[in-house]
């Protein structure tokens, strides 16, 4: 019987992508809560995650030069995943960042990542108690 190790981690490895680059985005969101006419956005994590799954593995492109970009799903844009997030109440300069909801999201978001984290270092675990035989 055939063992694959992605079906043995389950989704977990594709959430933590999709986890960390929606803390990346929402980051951003943050460092830029004062910058004139910036515009919040966000990810929308379960189609993220969806797309992530039914995604097939291929060949990544290979950077031969420092100065060059990732490709599109090496930098976790499939999709075009992006959306601008519609605000409460913007401000007259044209931002749409709400701090106080953007880092309740990242603190979220954060929490996540760590379940997210801990689920897949327990089935890890479990692997390897049953590789050793313990």
């Amino acid at each position: 019987m055939p063992f694959n190790i992605d079906t043995a981690l389950g989704i977990h490895p594709q959430a933590l992508a999709v986890r960390a680059r929606r803390a990346e985005i929402l980051a951003a969101n943050i460092a830029n809560a004062d910058t004139p006419n910036y515009k919040a956005r966000d990810i929308d994590f379960r189609a993220q995650l969806s797309a992530a799954q039914t995604m097939p593995v291929n060949a990544r492109l290979v950077a031969t030069h420092a100065a060059h970009l990732p490709d599109a799903e090496a930098a976790g844009t499939a999709g075009g995943g992006l959306m601008y997030r519609m605000p409460m109440q913007p401000s007259i300069d044209g931002n749409t960042v709400d701090s106080q909801m953007e880092y309740s999201q990242f603190s979220q978001n954060a929490l996540q990542y760590q379940s997210s984290l801990t689920f897949l270092s327990h089935r890890i675990k479990t692997l390897l108690t049953a590789i050793r035989g313990d």
